[in-house]
C-alpha cells in the first residue's frame, strides 16, 4: 500500500510548515524587540540576530535532501517499491530531519548536526538502492 510512504512525505510537508513558523516567530520577536527594523533586512537577512537566522537557515535546509527524498518516494510508488523497510526508511528520514531542526535552531552544535544529516543522508542511499534492487 503505497499510503506507507504517503504519510512520512505528509509529514515532511509538515515539518517544514513548522519550520516556517519557527522562522516568522523570530523574525516577528526581532521586530518587537527592536533589534532589527524593515530597512535592516530588506536586502539580506544577515541583520538578523542569531535565533532568526538560524531557523530561517533551516528553513532553506527544507528544500535541499527532502528534494531527494520526495522523488525518492515518488519513484518507489511508481515501482511498487513501498515495503515495510522503505516506509521504515522514509521514517526514519523524517526524524532526522525533525531532530536536525532541533539541534540547528536550540545548541547549534555543528558536530551532532552533522551525524544527523549523515543519518538522515543514510537513510535516502539505502532508499535508493531498494528501489535499484526492486526494478532489477
Amino acid at each position: 500500500m503505497t499510503l506507507k510512504l504517503i504519510y512520512p512525505a505528509l509529514a515532511q510537508i509538515l515539518w517544514t510548515f513548522v519550520v516556517l513558523t519557527i522562522t516568522f516567530l523570530r523574525r516577528k520577536k526581532a521586530f518587537a524587540a527592536r533589534e532589527v527594523s524593515l530597512a535592516d533586512v530588506a536586502v539580506s537577512n544577515e541583520r538578523y540576530p542569531e535565533p532568526a537566522r538560524l531557523a530561517a537557515a533551516n528553513f532553506s535546509n527544507q528544500f535541499e535532501t527532502p528534494v531527494l527524498f520526495f522523488a525518492l518516494v515518488l519513484i518507489a510508488i511508481h515501482v511498487g517499491a513501498t515495503g515495510y523497510v522503505m516506509a521504515a526508511l522514509a521514517w526514519a528520514f523524517v526524524a532526522t530531519r525533525v531532530v536536525h531542526t532541533l539541534i540547528h535552531t536550540g545548541t547549534n552544535r555543528l558536530q551532532q548536526r552533522a551525524l544527523v544529516f549523515a543519518a538522515g543522508a543514510a537513510c535516502l542511499f539505502l532508499m535508493w538502492v531498494g528501489i535499484v534492487v526492486s526494478i532489477l
